[in-house]
């Protein structure tokens, strides 16, 4: 229920946004989007001539590769068509009378993708070809799943979106080229959902967005639903075996285990729910990635923690994530 609440509010945080942003989205000035990122094939028109023409990609530094027509080199990385097809002509006027130069970006879809991973229920990769925003990317990727911490990362490679402001380019010497630093931003559900200023960023390409996912409490043996449950907020033993359902008819209320990591060292700790519930024992409060244990009769205590898999290694399982094209 928590869940669908707050994704029938992203949803109308979404339609309110789209609304608010109708009058920028209509300005004539070039967007994010607009302009030219590395993977894009650009075409340059010297109108009436074919042979200063040229179509082709950049460099790893930003610059038009092997264009070689003019002694400079020209530097297109974050710069409209109308900007760069300027500082051609500009170079071109040395060997060519009033050269008229036209510079359109031909194909878009080699650029980097975004990700949006974590608790999420479906993680896409995304090619973005137009503006988006945070929620509506959450709501593309079916919502926020109760595995949430609260928090969403974006972290922003260098270099690899026009999101922040284009280096000043003085002259065609590499030298004056600076990468742009990654970036790190925490944004509060919270915060976003009640519309907080700068809450709900703009996504851009090559952004990993981050749902993240709680620490996680793994309940097994004598219960009725063995499961795995997330740690939002402060969570004693009880309260997470109610959370699997109490024991099972088979399980040992009296001998629990908790299995438990202390830096280098494991540590194992006794726990009796009778005790527990009666108020003859403390409560012990759980901890990130404890292992909670319910001997089951017949079966006899486990004498070493269970292995937990952690999953396929970050960057293999984002590459294999499905890809949908936002335009």
């Amino acid at each position: 229920m928590r869940v669908l609440l707050l994704n029938a509010l992203f949803a109308t945080l979404f339609v309110s946004h789209v609304g608010a942003q109708a009058v920028v989205l209509d300005q004539k000035s070039p967007t994010n989007t607009n302009l030219i990122h590395f993977g894009d094939l650009i075409d340059v028109d010297v109108v009436g001539s074919f042979e200063y023409d040229w179509r082709g990609t950049l460099t790893p530094e930003g610059f038009l590769e092997a264009f070689n027509k003019i002694p400079n080199q020209i530097y297109g990385l974050c710069r409209s068509e109308s900007e760069l097809a300027e500082t051609i002509e500009k170079e071109y006027r040395t060997s060519l009378r009033d050269p008229k130069v036209v510079v359109k970006i031909l194909d878009r879809s080699n650029r980097a993708v975004a990700y949006l991973d974590g608790a999420v229920r479906f993680p896409q990769r995304f090619q973005i070809r137009r503006r988006v925003f945070l929620n509506e990317l959450l709501i593309m990727s079916g919502g926020i799943t109760d595995k949430s911490s609260g928090e969403v990362h974006i972290f922003r490679p260098q270099n690899l979106n026009c999101e922040v402001p284009k280096p000043v380019i003085t002259s065609s010497s590499s030298d004056n080229v600076k990468d742009k630093a990654s970036q790190n931003t925490v944004i509060r559900i919270s915060d976003l959902l009640a519309g907080t200023d700068a809450s709900n960023p703009q996504v851009s390409s090559g952004d990993i967005v981050t749902v993240v996912e709680a620490a996680p409490v793994f309940l097994i043996g004598g219960v009725n639903l063995p499961k795995q449950i997330s740690l939002r907020v402060e969570t004693t033993l009880s309260r997470a075996i109610a959370m699997a359902g109490g024991v099972a008819k088979e399980g040992l209320e009296d001998k629990i285990r908790i299995f438990r990591r202390d830096g280098m060292d494991r540590l194992v700790i006794d726990a009796n729910l009778r005790q527990i519930l009666t108020k003859a024992a403390e409560d012990p409060i759980l901890k990130a990635f404890d292992v909670i244990d319910v001997e089951q009769k017949g079966r006899g205590p486990r004498k070493l923690p269970p292995v937990v898999e952690s999953g396929s290694a970050g960057s293999e399982r984002l590459s294999r994530l499905p890809l949908r094209i936002v335009d």
